[in-house]
Parts: C-alpha cells; structure tokens; sequence
C-alpha cells in the first residue's frame, strides 16, 4: 500500500498504487513560496552553516582587504551549502515510498511483514537516506532504516515485522525520510500522506467435525429440500432459458401464456447456525488477551469459521441486537467461493468488538425469536437469574443449542483455586440444560477443541437416554 512518493505502483498483497501520493505534489507548489527557502536553509546541519558563515565571512574580508581570490574562496564556501540545500530540497520529491503488508489480516499472536520500498525517480542520486515508520507502541518499537545511497532510478527494499497479542485495527504510517546530501551539508524531513492498517482478528482454534445429535435442520448430510406443496397448477413459473432441460417445460402454462415456461426448480434448504456473543461488560472480569472475554471472543470465531467451512448460513449476533454489516436476513452463506469474504467480514467484526453498556440478553432474544434460527451456539458471560431465564427462552425458538457459559469467579481466581460446587454457576447450567441447551461451563485455560468434544457427547448422552430428536445433526 503506498506510503508516498510518485513512483510506479507494483502488484502485490496490502499494497495500493501511488495514487495516495498526488496528495503529496500539492507540496510541490511550495517550492515558489517563501516557506520553501526557510525550509530549505532550516535543513542546514552544522557543517553546512560552518560553511555557508565561513564563506560570508571570507567574502567580507576580501571586499575589505582588496583580495580577490579570497572573494572566490569565500564565494564557493557559500554557495556550496546552499547548493547542496536546494539539490536535497529537490530531490525529496523525487523519491517515491510504498508500504505492503504480508498478510494485512493476521490473527492475535502472530506475526505480519511491512515490506517498505523506496524509489528514485530522479535524474541524480541521492545521498544517505534515513526511514522510519510510525507504528503503534502495542506492535513493537519504531522500525528505523538506513540506506546508503540510491542512483539514479533505483530502489532500495526493507522490510521488519510486527506482532500484537490484542486484536484490533491499528494504523500504519505515515512513513518518514530524512535526506542527506553527499556533502552532509543540509538534511530534510519529508512525511507522506498515506498510511495502511493492519488488522488483527482473534485466534481461531480449528474444531473437529463432530456430530452433536441435535435438532439443526437443512444442510449438511441430512440435507432437505423445500419442495412445492401446491398442486401442479400453482407452481411459480419462469421463461424458458437457453440451456433449460426440456423435461421442466410446463406445457399447461406454456399454452395459456403462448411461451415456453419452466417449473421452478427444487431449492435447497441451507443449515443455519447463529453465533450468540455476550459482550456485557458486567458479564466478564478481567482484562487481557486471558480473559474470559478474549476466550468468549476466540470461540465465536472459532465456532464461526467452522461452521462457514461445514457449508451452513451463519450470522453472528451480540445482545446489542447487532449483526455483521452487510448480512442478510439468513446470515452469509458458506460452502462458496463467497464463504472466505465472510469469513473476512466477521472477523473484521470481532477484532474491535468491545464491551457494550447493556445489561440485558433481551434485544439479542427479541431477533433470535422472529424465526427458527435452527443451531444457536452462545457463548455467555455471568448470568443473574433473570438474565439466564431469557437465554432459556432462547432455545424455544432454535433447533438446538450449545452454551459455553464463563464462570468470571473462576476466571480471576488463582488457578490452584477450586470452584464451589454448589455455586451460583452450576445453578444457571442447570436453567439452561432443563429449558433444552446443552451447557458447558468453561474454567480459565479450558481448551475449545476439548469443549465442543464434550458438548457432543453430553448431547449424545441426553439422546440416548430418551430426549426427543429430529434425527438431524451438524458437524
């Protein structure tokens, strides 16, 4: 992605071309201003104001003692810094910077390459120049780079790594250069406009394709198929196409309405699995990339992209009521050449997820029972009784239910601490198993891969043991 400059774009991932950089030439016009002598002579080092004093004083005392080649002496002693100073305040223009991010979205833990390029496009050489690029103190120290010097329609490439155990968004740039003449006589700062931003998503933990003998209904191995119910006289007709089977020719509706017409064809009824994510603050203790929140965080991006990978429709709902911007009513599809923007989507989503100001789990249960969600998989905070009777009332509405439920006293303990057995945890587990979910409580550490093993087996425990079921599955 450029970072300034006014060379060529070049391909590749994160990068843009150097358009961000006309932003840049409006500082060209600065150079017929006076601000551009001051900022020229303001770049002077102490060596070029040595000079440039030594020179004026030279050029006096010549006039005074009636020598002129000390006049000449004095004359190039001046000139030269102010040459080199004009030269250095050109030549900044003339160097084009771009910035490419490997990859520009990257999970919490690991590691991304910034790629910096810089390119003369001048008809001179530059002197020494001095990068640096400004980034957040959460990915590391400041990245400083010194290049030697770069000839006439050449570049020079560098590259430094960045790692952030928080997820979220965080800027890049803008890229600074520092140049210097050969001479060391002027050196000038020049900021480009542009800057990049590297997005860190949670951590996703691979699951395994268990199959929790529940209730979600459509997709998968049990696949249905919403068939026309109406006799044959009422199906929805459409024009024939080229390239349509001409066994799908209606021939009744095709002579009332003087065209070839087609039966609608059978549509596939998708899984669909909604991703509750409690964000209460009150709901979670701690902070940190080992909280109970960042857990709750990691497995609905987990459970998210698992379930995009086994071909059903997720969405992903918080208890604001608040879904992933641009999802449809059915939440986005997978199993599709679409699935892995999704995936992007909805991370992009969750890696500034925060805590919201509600207190309750009520907006989130009023979207949940506008329809048959069909699996609903939550992960909740600390429930008080009121709020653990309305996660209840959420299962009514879905086709089965999973729910990863944080204990926060546990979560702050010390890790030699036992929990209480008789707590108030244990307590809303029992609300929610009774009302249908299969509930989990999750202790500080706990691994998701091993939790959603065991929600599989407490299910196929609960069938087997004469619970009612639809015969369907997911995976």
């Amino acid at each position: 992605m450029a970072a300034g400059g006014s060379g060529q774009p070049s391909a590749g991932q994160g990068r843009k071309g150097d358009k961000g950089d006309k932003g840049d030439k409006g500082d060209k016009g600065d150079k017929g201003d006076k601000g551009s002598v001051r900022t020229a002579l303001a770049g002077l080092t102490t060596r070029g104001r040595s000079f440039l004093a030594a020179g004026i004083a030279a050029a006096v005392c010549a006039y005074v003692l009636g020598q002129p080649d000390l006049l000449r002496v004095g004359l190039l002693l001046a000139a030269l810094p102010l040459i080199c100073a004009a030269v250095v305040y050109r030549t900044r223009y003339r160097v084009a910077g771009s910035r490419r991010l490997s990859p520009a979205r990257v999970p919490a833990g690991s590691e991304a390459r910034v790629h910096l390029r810089m390119d003369n496009v001048s008809r001179l050489p530059t002197g020494l120049l001095m990068l640096q690029d400004r980034v957040p103190y959460v990915l590391g120290p400041r990245p400083r780079f010194v290049l030697d010097r770069v000839e006439a329609g050449g570049r020079r490439e560098v590259s430094y790594r960045v790692r952030s155990d928080l997820r979220g968004r965080y800027p890049l740039g803008p890229l600074q250069l520092r140049l210097n003449d050969p001479f060391g006589m002027c050196e000038l700062t020049r900021s480009f406009s542009t800057h990049d931003t590297l997005t860190v998503i949670p951590r996703v933990e691979p699951l395994p394709p268990v199959r929790l003998s529940g209730e979600a209904k459509g997709y998968g191995e049990g696949r249905q198929r919403s068939l026309a119910l109406a006799g044959e006289d009422d199906v929805i007709p459409r024009a024939y196409r080229y390239g349509d089977d001409l066994r799908r020719v209606h021939w009744r509706l095709t002579a009332r309405y003087g065209e070839l017409m087609v039966r609608r064809e059978e549509q596939p009824q998708r899984s669909r699995c909604t991703v509750l994510l409690d964000t209460r603050g009150l709901a979670y203790q701690g902070a940190g990339p080992d909280s109970a929140f960042e857990w709750a965080v990691s497995g609905a991006a987990s459970v998210l992209v698992h379930m995009l990978e086994r071909g059903f429709s997720v969405r992903l709902l918080t208890d604001t009521g608040n879904s992933v911007p641009g999802e449809g009513a059915d939440g986005f599809a997978g199993a599709n050449q679409e699935s892995a923007d999704a995936a992007g989507l909805m991370m992009d989503t969750l890696a500034v997820v925060d805590h919201s100001d509600g207190t309750s789990l009520s907006r989130a249960y009023d979207v949940l029972r506008g329809g048959n969600e069909g699996l609903l998989v939550a992960f909740l905070g600390d429930l008080d009784e009121e709020e653990a009777a309305v996660a209840a009332k959420m299962r009514q509405r879905s086709g089965g239910a999973v729910a990863f439920l944080l204990d926060g006293d546990h979560w702050v303990r010390e890790p030699n601490g036992v929990p209480d057995p008789m707590s108030r945890q244990e307590e809303r587990l029992r609300m929610l198993r009774e009302a249908g979910w299969t509930a989990l409580s999750v202790p500080r550490g706990a691994s998701l891969n091993e939790l959603w093993r065991q929600a599989d087996r407490d299910r196929a425990g609960v069938m087997t043991a004469g619970a009612a079921s639809s015969g369907e599955g997911w995976s």
